[in-house]
């Protein structure tokens, strides 16, 4: 065999174990995945249909509703990011994630009947509740459907409607390559993108990468516990296409009687700071709260946050 061909065969053989190492570590991660998001849940059975959720903590009861990619896993973590102890926590994994199955309506105002369902069917009479992102949608209909369901309501970095300026994502390059691996159902791309080119998936989900490369060791510790969160996909995937395809309009927000806070970035990559200043503009008594950077997780923000929820939530007679 000549020295090249010898090169070349070694060189076959060692792609060959790196891909066949790649794709055991996959497995496996897939595995612990799995195996994580099934369990810590429960299923109640609502006239609505099946609704998965976690029950976690104890404490003033906080309605955490998660964003597009979510589920109870993700709503537990983004209680504990946003609001901090103290509370019961209720996670449901909302519409088409993970062990909530799709209904014939799956719009956020069924979304939000079914909230409300919930919290009747675990005897909580009120809750705080939290909507991020894209379960900000059903938060505001619950709020509006179901009032006295609610005793004070926060959004995060909403995607709602807006007049003026819609909720948007940037169809770069790698925010294809991202779109790609969400409408294949793609475990495995997500994963490896996590790995190879973390930076995609960070912009994808509506931050500048520079901006995490720039922050404490923590905070990019919590982005890519974000980004992880989205795994497998695959379970996720029914819900994200319906985030996906929102028909946004106008809702009587002026009608409104909890009280509300709202936060949001300037430089969310989601553009959803036009929503929350209109919301916050025809929602009596709402408190806005804007920062300059952080994009749509808010980086650098996380101390500052959980701190203006926890004075809002004491001055609106919430909690102690």
């Amino acid at each position: 065999m000549s020295r090249i061909g010898g090169f070349l065969l070694v060189m076959l053989i060692a792609m060959a174990t790196t891909t066949g190492l790649a794709f055991l570590l996959y497995r496996n991660e897939l595995g612990r995945l799995r195996d994580a998001v099934s369990q810590g849940s429960l299923v109640a059975n609502l006239d609505i249909g099946p609704i998965e959720y976690a029950d976690s903590g104890a404490g003033s009861p906080l309605l955490s509703i998660h964003g597009a990619g979510g589920g109870f896993d993700q709503g537990l973590a983004l209680a504990a990011d946003l609001a901090g102890g103290g509370f019961r926590v209720i996670a449901p994994s909302r519409f088409g994630y993970l062990r909530t199955p799709v209904p014939r309506d799956p719009s956020p105002a069924a979304q939000g009947d079914a909230h409300a369902a919930l919290l009747s069917r675990l005897n909580v009479p009120k809750a705080v509740v939290v909507g991020v992102s894209a379960g900000a949608r059903s938060a505001v209909e619950l709020t509006l459907r179901h009032p006295d369901k609610v005793a004070a309501l926060i959004l995060i970095v909403p995607a709602l409607y807006s007049p003026t300026s819609p909720v948007s994502i940037d169809v770069g390059r790698g925010n294809k390559f991202a779109f790609w691996a969400v409408n294949a159902g793609g475990d495995f791309a997500w994963w490896a993108a996590e790995t190879i080119a973390p930076s995609i998936l960070i912009r994808f989900l509506g931050v500048r990468p520079a901006l995490v490369t720039a922050a404490p060791q923590a905070e990019r510790d919590r982005v890519m516990s974000f980004v992880r969160s989205v795994e497998p996909l695959s379970l996720r995937f029914s819900g994200i296409n319906i985030d996906s395809a929102p028909e946004l309009h106008e809702l009587p927000l002026e009608e409104i009687t909890a009280p509300t806070m709202i936060i949001s970035a300037r430089d969310d990559l989601f553009n959803t700071l036009p929503a929350a200043e209109f919301a916050a503009g025809k929602i009596p008594g709402a408190k806005l709260v804007v920062y300059d950077t952080g994009g749509h997780l808010l980086v650098g923000h996380a101390q500052q946050v959980r701190k203006a929820v926890r004075v809002f939530l004491e001055e609106a007679g919430v909690i102690p």
